[in-house]
């Protein structure tokens, strides 16, 4: 059968039976509904978060640390002690629940307790915990802080506790350190090396021959002169560290590490330098 078409042609398509039949399909009208209905009908793990209505288990899992602070005659233990939420599945969670401090010193005895007491509530609490450890960090003791083995600078004994429950939180996963790119870590490694190598010709400067010409004296008497040395092992120092003894604070990392390098400020252990 012919059709004629009086209008002018823009475009055309093959009509299937597919198509044919969806004309044919009655039209079914699907009720509406609330998102909020949806939602709540969607599947949802039973996912447990830490909240103040956890009650306390019978055994927990923890860590003990020993801080020696010359501001304390004995060492102190600091105790925390962490809850697993979830365990045995994907969600599973590690989280700290109460801290103790334990020490024969009695000085501090009073506001120790009332810390730990305050510190454990806000661990049961639930939520970001993670902003004690900057509050305790930033607590400066009047009458000066004190360096610990390492060379790292502690403004308090506060600010030490502070240090131990952000090692502990890094320890569980609750705190990640951004961690040092290829890049710097190689930088830091040819700051150490020029270091070391300065550090060995000024050795072998102060130890060459020409200073026992030096030391003839007057009427031809030989002077028993013994060649200082300046020099500095970078291995190991006097306070036990990784770092010169003459190497100064640094105020980014509060690590003794500070030198001075081609006559700019440069730290060994976190690559700081003034001249950036």
């Amino acid at each position: 059968m012919a059709v004629k078409i009086d209008k002018k042609i823009k475009g055309y398509s093959v009509l299937t039976a597919e198509d044919k039949a969806r004309e044919s399909a009655p039209v079914v009208h699907a009720e509406s509904i609330s998102r909020a209905k949806a939602e709540a009908e969607l599947p949802t793990a039973d996912i447990i978060h830490m909240h103040e209505r956890i009650e306390r288990p019978e055994v927990l899992i923890g860590s003990t640390y020993k801080i020696k602070s010359p501001l304390v005659e004995h060492a102190m233990y600091v105790t925390i002690n962490d809850i697993v939420l979830n365990a045995g599945t994907e969600h599973e969670l590690r989280r700290p629940f109460e801290i103790f401090v334990n020490s024969k010193s009695m000085e501090h005895f009073q506001w120790i307790v009332a810390l730990t007491r305050i510190m454990s509530a806000v661990f049961r609490k639930g939520g970001d915990v993670t902003f004690l450890v900057d509050e305790m960090k930033a607590v400066f003791d009047p009458r000066g802080g004190y360096f610990k083995a390492g060379g790292v600078y502690m403004p308090s004994l506060v600010a030490e506790l502070g240090a131990i429950v952000e090692e502990h939180m890094k320890s569980i996963g609750l705190i990640h350190d951004p961690e040092m790119s290829d890049h710097q870590r190689a930088i830091l490694a040819e700051k150490r090396a020029q270091y070391e190598n300065r550090a060995k010709k000024n050795s072998d400067i102060s130890s060459s021959p020409s200073l026992a010409k030096a030391g003839e004296g007057r009427g031809g008497v030989a002077l028993d002169l013994e060649p200082s040395n300046t020099t500095e092992d970078i291995s190991v120092t006097g306070d036990g560290t990784s770092f010169p003894p003459s190497a100064t604070l640094c105020h980014k990392c509060n690590t003794k590490a500070l030198v001075i390098m081609d006559g700019c400020a440069t730290c060994l252990n976190c690559g700081y330098s003034k001249c950036g």
